[in-house]
């Protein structure tokens, strides 16, 4: 890449590597949507997710620490609240481990990460990983899969409650937040990149770092799909649906 893009094409850009590489599109994504799979599989879903939903304030404090904007640093921990709650605000942490709960888990074996697939520890580490080495330019733009967490929330919700009877409105109760959560974030971390790219090796980066954040999406279903689906290869010392009760 040689020229400069408006931030116009960039925005584009970025969106077009949503269309083709966001985790929506994932196999093992048709089958939860789907009502495809059996419970064990959604737990196994269920758990293995809570380490990237408990991963997310710490990536959002290693962003934060490094802005020297006032009115970005404003902005920016409005995530952290969002996730870790205060004292007004339960937090999505807290409501997806009332999901935890619902499908029968421990909430100690839940925050343990005792049970998760390795895949699953190495992608989301890896995720922290960049966050915390890369600029704060690549960190911000890494999180711009929220351009397009809206319409797979609404395609998952509408899906497991019509194909799940084990699942409740008040499991997925995480979801309803983000609808309005996501779009704000993206809002402004689009602006962000759209302006701070100035020049077209930094364009580049943020497009490579869209691309990396849905890759650490994509391995986590991969792992899933690896161990849960086809061919069943569960690691040892790992989840298995059989040892937690219904």
């Amino acid at each position: 890449m040689t020229e400069l893009m408006a931030p116009e094409e960039l925005e584009a850009a970025l969106r077009a590597i949503g269309a083709v590489r966001y985790h929506n599109l994932h196999p093992f994504h048709a089958l939860l949507h789907s009502g495809k799979l059996n419970r064990g599989q959604v737990q196994a879903w269920a758990l293995n997710r809570y380490y990237y939903q408990a991963i997310i304030p710490l990536k959002d404090a290693a962003i934060l620490s490094r802005m020297t904007d006032r009115d970005a640093r404003r902005a920016w921990r409005q995530r952290i609240i969002d996730h870790d709650g205060d004292e007004s605000y339960d937090g999505g942490i807290e409501r997806w481990l009332r999901l935890t709960d619902s499908l029968g888990f421990d909430r100690d074996y839940v925050m343990s990460g005792d049970g998760l697939l390795p895949g699953t520890r190495f992608a989301v580490e890896a995720y922290l990983h960049f966050v915390r080495e890369r600029s704060l330019l690549e960190a911000i733009a890494s999180s711009l899969t929220e351009l397009f967490a809206p319409s797979i929330i609404t395609e998952r919700v509408a899906g497991m409650l019509a194909n799940y009877d084990f699942i409740s409105r008040e499991a997925l109760s995480y979801f309803d937040k983000r609808l309005s959560q996501a779009p704000r974030d993206a809002n402004f971390a689009i602006e962000y990149v759209k302006r701070e790219a100035r020049l077209p090796h930094q364009q580049q980066a943020v497009l490579r770092a869209l691309e990396f954040k849905c890759d650490v999406l994509w391995a986590q279903l991969d792992a899933l799909y690896h161990a849960y689906v086809s061919p069943g290869h569960v690691p040892p010392g790992v989840f298995r649906p059989e040892e937690v009760a219904p």
